[in-house]
């Protein structure tokens, strides 16, 4: 009876912290693991080698890539379903690229952030036939480091998960200075075209192909709809001269993106390019 109880009392409190929170609006979170193979030997497969990543299930045995047999247990039934799921998954495990090095997401900036943001650039340009000056985008919209090695689709699916268009935004000076004070003030987020230095939560300089930020001037912006109207806490569309929405998704962008890269010999890679700079204490300026 004792054990009944505490089990019931656990399943009362995990209904009531469940309810209490979505009482205050669901919360959706989530954090990546590394398939290291400590304990199977089993790495992150590709549509071509899944026997060999992820070993096989052969009777009642699975047979795992680093020689070791389970016949029952956990270890047996997880490595059935997930082998079982892989031909449905077989689209997204193919190979679109190759990464000479790991990306990590790094905040203010990092060569990740740089290389969408350059492509968020270059596609936004593309699409509308405007002229791009600045780059904006959220940090939050890419959710996974750039792998080293061979790219799967399923990871830039990962990185861009989210139904996003991209966006031309036509701003004046003054209101991309208020995007830039926002940012000084709290978080900086992805930039391109724009280089800021800050200090004390606060703009210093902002400069654009190497003239000063002018308030008056009408300067073309590439961002994501997202962005436009409340958007982690941004309405860059509040006083848009002008707004066009591309077709498409963000991840069909920076997938065709990397295809392309492909198609023509080349490796995804890229440089910080130092958009942003933040002074400490005792720094100039």
């Amino acid at each position: 009876m004792k054990g009944y109880c505490l089990k019931s009392l656990l399943a009362a409190a995990a209904i009531l912290a469940a309810a209490s929170s979505y009482a205050q609006g669901p919360v959706i979170s989530w954090s990546t693991d590394p398939i290291d193979g400590h304990r199977t030997g089993v790495t992150a497969s590709t549509a071509d080698n899944v026997e060999e990543a992820m070993g096989y299930v052969k009777g009642r045995t699975y047979y795992a890539p680093n020689g070791k047999k389970f016949r029952k247990g956990t270890v047996r039934k997880v490595a059935s379903l997930m082998l079982g799921a892989q031909p449905a998954m077989a689209d997204v495990k193919k190979v679109v690229g190759y990464s000479t090095r790991v990306m990590v997401r790094k905040k203010p900036e990092c060569e990740l952030y740089d290389w969408f943001i350059d492509e968020l650039m270059r596609a936004t340009a593309d699409s509308t036939g405007k002229k791009i000056d600045i780059g904006i985008s959220n940090r939050g919209g890419i959710r996974i480091d750039m792998p080293a090695g061979e790219i799967l689709c399923d990871d830039i699916q990962s990185m861009f998960p989210f139904k996003n268009n991209l966006c031309y935004v036509a701003l004046h000076g003054r209101d991309v200075r208020a995007i830039l004070d926002q940012m000084a003030a709290t978080s900086f987020q992805i930039l391109g075209g724009v280089k800021v230095v800050a200090k004390n939560g606060k703009i210093v300089s902002a400069t654009v192909n190497g003239e000063p930020l002018d308030d008056d001037k009408v300067y073309g912006v590439a961002t994501i709809n997202f962005l436009l109207d409340g958007g982690d806490g941004y309405s860059i569309g509040k006083n848009a001269v002008e707004t066009i929405f591309c077709n498409g998704w963000l991840y069909d962008t920076m997938i065709a993106y990397v295809k392309s890269l492909t198609a023509a010999g080349k490796p995804v890679e890229f440089e910080n390019q130092h958009w942003i700079t933040i002074l400490k204490e005792g720094d100039g300026k």
